[in-house]
Parts: C-alpha cells; sequence; structure tokens
C-alpha cells in the first residue's frame, strides 16, 4: 500500500485525474484499448469533471463501474446515471460504456450476460475505488450474502450482492478483477475514512472487504 496525502480536495481530484489520464494514455500506446473503472457515489465527482476534458483517444476506453444498485439508469440512485451526468460527455463522451445493469427484475437473471460484456476490458487497466467508514469497497460489505464468494481467488468477474441496510441489490466486480487491475487507485476523504482505512490493514477482508486490495493499491487522502 502506498499513501499519499494532499493538502485539499481540490489539489487531490485534479492530481489524481491526471495521473489516470496518464495511464490511460501508457495502456493505449501498448495495446489497441484500455478500460477504466470507476465507483459511484459523490466523491469521484470532480475527478470526472477534470477527466471528461483530457484529449484520449477515448473511443479505445472501456468505461465501467465497480459496482451499480440493481435499479434503471435513469433512477436517482444509479450510479450509471451520474456516470453519464458527470464522466461520459465533452470528450469522453466516445468511450464505450460497459454496463452493470440490465431490464431485469433480478441481478442473477442477467449475470452471464453482462460478465460477457466486462470480460473484453479485463484486466483492467485503471481501476479507482472508494471506500466507506465501513470498510467496504465496490459493493463488497461486510455481512453481505456472497463476500466469501466474492473475496474467493476463483470468483466469478460479476456477483449479485445484498447486504444488510441496502435498499435495493447490488451488483459488484468480484475482489479478484478488481486485484487484477494494472492500476488500482483508492481515493479517501477525511479523518473517519482514514481511520476506517488504518483500522481496515489489521483485519481480515471478511471483516474489512477494502483490505482484499490495499497490499496493490495506490491510497490517496485529504481531508
Amino acid at each position: 500500500m502506498n499513501f499519499n496525502e494532499y493538502p485539499d480536495r481540490e489539489m487531490m481530484m485534479i492530481d489524481l485525474a491526471n495521473i489516470i489520464a496518464g495511464e490511460l494514455g501508457e495502456s493505449l500506446r501498448t495495446g489497441d484499448r484500455a478500460s477504466l473503472c470507476v465507483p459511484g457515489g459523490t466523491t469521484p465527482g470532480p475527478i470526472f469533471d477534470a477527466l471528461n476534458e483530457v484529449a484520449l483517444d477515448w473511443d479505445r476506453v472501456d468505461v465501467l463501474l465497480n459496482d451499480e444498485r440493481w435499479v434503471p439508469e435513469d433512477h436517482e440512485r444509479s450510479n450509471t446515471r451520474l456516470l453519464r451526468q458527470r464522466l461520459l460527455i465533452n470528450k469522453a463522451a466516445a468511450a464505450k460504456y460497459v454496463p452493470l445493469y440490465a431490464p431485469t427484475e433480478t441481478p442473477e437473471e442477467s449475470m452471464e450476460a453482462l460478465a460477457a460484456g466486462i470480460e473484453p476490458s479485463l484486466p483492467l487497466s485503471v481501476c479507482l475505488l472508494g471506500m466507506g467508514a465501513d470498510m467496504h469497497t465496490a459493493s463488497l460489505f461486510p455481512g453481505a450474502d456472497r463476500l466469501e464468494e466474492a473475496l474467493s481467488p476463483d470468483a466469478p468477474i460479476l456477483l449479485p450482492m445484498r447486504a444488510p441496510g441496502a435498499p435495493e441489490p447490488r451488483i459488484t466486480l468480484s475482489a479478484r478483477v478488481l486485484q487484477d487491475s494494472t492500476n488500482l487507485h483508492i481515493v479517501i476523504t477525511g479523518a473517519e475514512k482514514r481511520e476506517a482505512l488504518e483500522k481496515a490493514r489489521s483485519l481480515e477482508p471478511m471483516e474489512a472487504p477494502v483490505a482484499s486490495v490495499l497490499d496493490r493499491a495506490q491510497i490517496h487522502w485529504t481531508e
């Protein structure tokens, strides 16, 4: 784990956008396509705002989420909705979006087809993760119904996940897919999450799922 501390959020977000752009550019110089995997939520929004204006061969970039709530794309709780508003615009509008949602009643019904759509984008060129104060990352939540399977070395690409307190089912990339990323970053803000990160370092992934990816991650933190 490599820990990077920044003096303020604006500097961190701009710096991280530049790092990601550089890593995508390097992947495009050495391969036909690159893939960028990002979290939902409000924290990465400023990173997306900077990144969508970067001059890259975006038509050769696959963009996908770490995880998604099982709600339609126009739902207010949809991560995809945020992505379309903040990242997949301006120059980045040319990128190929790889979905983690399909219009079926349950995620289980669409799992195979969605995983098949993601597989050509693996291994991920760049993966940006967030982390909750409960030490979850993606939709790998402590106490979730299929967490043990998702943490397994032979886990599938995608899993449905139901967690205590989550109002709808989730779909998430497995820890194996996240770990296999060429470049892996975790962005966190605030004292509470820094404390949670330090705690996670001494816990097993079943207690602190983010621990499953810490060894390979660059951590980016500011108050």
